[in-house]
């Protein structure tokens, strides 16, 4: 009531007045009904009170107020609590929230607003703080609020594993370590900006080190003693966090960034794993917040890290972890550390790293995919504006509120998210055992099979305990470029020569130069009318000049070596001047470079007729068929390979220009660096098409068989990047076939038998990961359950732990503990009966029986859930 908005009817119409003026007044410290015998005035009756209402000129009762001694302003709970909750979801700032009251209040600007932004900024910042220490039940300790721990008002993930908390006894004697262990995810975000405006001791935080960031002191003081440090480049692919971090543009700014540790199965921030990054991505910076987070689980056996740059950031970790603070250097005796790529960014890696480093194909991680912390930038970012405009200690405190509602959030939503992951998992359990199973059945047709198979299984056995054995992921035949098979060919010349065997109608020309230079011209028609395409409508003089010459060139060389062909091919030269034959369609090449005009006269245009074009009308030499599907085979996979670095090439430069290319030159200059790698992909695509049409007419001849599993046809759907699977996932195997095949041997059995190993093991590895996934999201759902049950009692324990002199609020504290105590009970009871069914779709799906087993080990619980709680201050 008395912060309603009132209107009194005066010149024929309502005009907005205040209670006040009407004589309204509210005395505080006494009941409603009673007098004050000696009443006060607030700070010279000059008070102001926010609401969502408006802006009003009152006293209030129950109200936030600005300070503590002479107030002259305040804000109702209710807008506090309504800019909280707004602030989260929308993501609107301060700023924003405060002048849409004033506009409310009035917005004619005819009756001036007092201006209480910056005090609303005082208030809102004291009030997030507040609620964060009431939330941890620092209220209930008799301590105080001095007494707060690091890292003790951060959320804590339920499902991730809690020594003391929601393990089960004699956890550390399991020999399936891998079922308790902790997935750390690692990233930066150089978004979260901050200006050097202010200063720490001007603007401290209000929670140092209590949340999610870090102790600012002791951090910075380790960096100073840090900053001379070098960070090595990196052996990996051109990464820009690693070679750039020293070099990263910082000025103006106090901080390029934060550098965040997440859970990397549950997508929340851990405790003090946010830290502020001066330069790049530096390794002093991310060690310091990876151990600073790994210090809450320093009892646990298995460690697993995820990074985008891991395959360099774990080489010389252990050397550096020694000059980390001696509270933060983990025991490394009788633990495992184990170092992983994340999915998405693993396909623009070396093809080493994309094994050694493969969550898909290590043990004991299931269908962890690393990217949580890629997730929560997006609901991040939105506040990077408004924060990067604040003090150190203000960003920091409204970073760490923000984290702690998104981990929140994630709590809430575990008994959806889980319960849809299980049965996801459970039914590509059984897609995957199925395949897996034809596979095998398939291999174990042959005795050498049967024994291959027995072999490869060992192998596989043997390097997921070691990885310092032989991958089994890796090929190990080598492949055969086209250059090789030259160099091959080149050398049977040489031995026929020496045997007086060779059979030369040239005397500078053999059958292999003929068909292998043919190749080369047939490659630089492709470019020449691919570079005429990009002419345009209107060339320059210069442009057209240099097709021309160009052109000229090429008309010349064709001349020649027709000359010659005649001599090994008599039947061209009437082929060629009654044109019998037509090469000028190609459905199968969808790449997009231009097709050849056989009408126009140009000599790009000109039909070569090489063996593979003719053999299906005219008689042709056997060698010459030999010799170019020898030059095809390797062709189609050169081509293949080039195919697939201009992919990842493609890849890179747009993932770095999304992220740091600023501006209208900059971007287009990196939009013709795209166009350029794009035009080399669709060259790679022709080429590629050409020397399968090739191989599709010169395999009817000569009877060759099974090529085609490794070269498929290709369309433009098929040039996607490795991480990039239509909509699918790698676990899926729906993925690209351009992928899957590595290149041609001088041994063609030896290479499929090679090939057959890599996909029986990509294929073991696929089921087994699923399992593992069934297996650790039972136990995520036994440890969230676990987790809230040692929530409920260590709120109950607050009930008693400390009693203040008036009774009304030591009933406050209790009530408060109780309400807290009843929210997990009644999160901890929907969970239950959403899961309810969960064992029996595992125990028909994968054959497993789980009924059996003790109620506290599977989440079938069947306590019915309570109504919902009507949506409050529940949290």
């Amino acid at each position: 009531m008395p912060f309603h908005r009132i209107e009194e009817w005066q010149d024929g119409f309502f005009h907005a007045v205040t209670l006040k003026s009407l004589g309204l007044r509210i005395q505080l410290g006494h009941n409603a009904g009673e007098t004050c015998r000696h009443p006060s005035p607030a700070f010279h009756d000059d008070f102001v009170v926010i609401d969502t209402h408006g802006i009003h000129e009152l006293l209030r009762a129950r109200l936030f107020p600005a300070t503590a001694t002479d107030p002259r302003t305040a804000a109702t709970f209710a807008v506090l609590k309504f800019f909280h909750l707004l602030s989260f979801e929308s993501k609107v700032s301060a700023y924003e929230f405060y002048h849409s009251l004033a506009r409310q209040s009035d917005n004619t600007g005819i009756t001036p607003i007092r201006d209480r932004y910056s005090t609303f900024l005082r208030i809102v910042r004291e009030w997030r703080n507040l609620r964060s220490l009431k939330r941890a039940g620092r209220g209930h300790d008799p301590a105080g609020v001095n007494a707060t721990q690091e890292g003790e008002l951060a959320l804590l993930c339920p499902a991730c594993p809690h020594p003391g908390k929601n393990l089960p006894d004699g956890w550390e004697a399991s020999n399936q370590q891998w079922m308790y262990s902790v997935f750390l995810a690692i990233d930066a975000n150089f978004r979260l900006k901050r200006r050097a405006i202010s200063s720490d001791t001007k603007d401290p935080g209000l929670s140092s080190g209590w949340g999610y960031f870090i102790n600012e002191n002791h951090y910075k003081a380790y960096i100073a003693n840090s900053s001379a440090v070098i960070q090595e480049r990196s052996t990996c692919v051109s990464h820009n966090a690693v070679n750039m971090a020293d070099t990263k543009i910082s000025k103006g700014l106090a901080a390029t960034g934060v550098g965040t540790v997440d859970c990397a199965r549950h997508d929340m921030k851990l405790a003090n794993g946010v830290g502020d990054l001066q330069k790049g991505e530096r390794y002093v910076n991310m060690d310091y917040l990876v151990f600073s987070a790994l210090s809450t689980f320093s009892s646990l056996k298995v460690i697993n890290f995820s990074y985008d740059i891991a395959c360099q950031w774990h080489k010389k970790l252990w050397g550096r972890v020694p000059s980390l603070p001696l509270r933060l250097q983990p025991d490394p005796v009788g633990k495992t550390f184990r170092y992983f790529v994340p999915k998405f960014h693993l396909a623009a890696h070396i093809e080493a790293c994309q094994t050694m480093f493969s969550l898909n194909w290590s043990p004991g991680v299931g269908r962890t995919d690393g990217e949580a912390p890629e997730r929560g930038w997006a609901n991040i970012n939105r506040v990077a504006t408004s924060t990067k405009e604040m003090g150190p200690g203000a960003r920091r405190d409204t970073l760490d509120d923000h984290f702690g509602d998104w981990n929140w959030k994630k709590i809430t939503s575990l008994g959806r998210v889980l319960l849809r992951k299980v049965t996801e998992a459970v039914r590509a359990e059984q897609e995957h055992h199925i395949a897996l199973s034809e596979l095998e059945d398939s291999i174990r047709e042959s005795e050498l099979g049967a024994s291959s198979l027995a072999k490869w299984r060992e192998e596989i056995e043997t390097w997921e305990v070691d990885h310092a054995k032989p991958n089994p992921f890796e090929r190990r035949v080598d492949t055969m470029t086209q250059a090789a098979v030259r160099l091959e060919l080149a050398k049977q010349d040489t031995k026929e020569l020496e045997d007086g065997t060779a059979v030369s109608l040239h005397s500078e020309v053999s059958c292999s130069i003929l068909i292998s230079t043919g190749i080369d011209l047939e490659h630089a028609q492709r470019r020449l009318r691919a570079d005429a395409g990009l002419l345009g409508q209107h060339p320059t003089d210069t442009q057209r000049t240099s097709i021309l010459t160009r052109s000229n060139a090429l008309l010349r060389r064709i001349d020649a070596w027709t000359t010659i062909q005649t001599l090994y091919m008599p039947s061209v030269a009437n082929l060629r001047a009654n044109r019998l034959i037509d090469l000028s369609s190609d459905d199968d090449d969808d790449s997009g470079c231009p097709k050849p005009n056989p009408n126009s006269g140009k000599a790009e245009d000109s039909q070569l007729l090489l063996p593979s074009e003719i053999c299906d009308h005219v008689p042709c030499d056997r060698k010459l068929l030999e010799i170019e599907w020898s030059l095809r085979l390797a062709q189609a996979h050169d081509a293949l390979n080039e195919c697939r670095t201009h992919i990842r090439l493609r890849r890179q430069l747009v993932q770095f220009k999304k992220h740091h290319i600023r501006g209208q030159n900059p971007n287009t200059r990196a939009r013709k660096t795209l166009d350029a790698v794009e035009q080399r992909l669709v060259m790679s695509h022709a080429k590629y098409s050409c020397a399968r049409k090739a191989l599709v007419a010169l395999s009817n001849h000569l009877d060759r068989v099974g090529w085609e599993r490794k070269l498929q046809p290709l369309t433009r759907s098929h040039l996607r990047p490795m991480g990039d699977f239509a909509g699918q996932t790698q676990g899926r195997t729906i993925m690209s076939w351009i992928w899957l095949t590595h290149g041609i041997s001088n041994d063609d059995a030896e290479s499929l038998q090679d090939a057959l190993r890599v996909e029986w093991c990509k294929a073991r590895a696929r089921h087994n990961r699923w399992s593992e996934e069934v297996r650790l999201l039972l136990e995520e759902m036994r440890r969230v359950l676990a987790f809230f049950n040692w929530q409920v009692q260590w709120w109950e324990d607050r009930t008693s732990l400390r009693m203040l002199a008036r009774l009304e609020e030591t009933e406050g504290l209790i009530a408060y503990a109780k309400r807290q105590a009843f929210i997990r009970r009644r999160l901890s009871a929907s969970f239950r009966e959403k899961w309810k069914d969960v064992p029996a779709l595992v125990a028909t799906g994968m054959g497993i029986d789980l009924m059996g087993n003790d109620e506290d080990e599977h989440p079938c619980l069947d306590i019915p859930p309570q109504e919902d709680l009507v949506h409050d201050d529940h949290y």
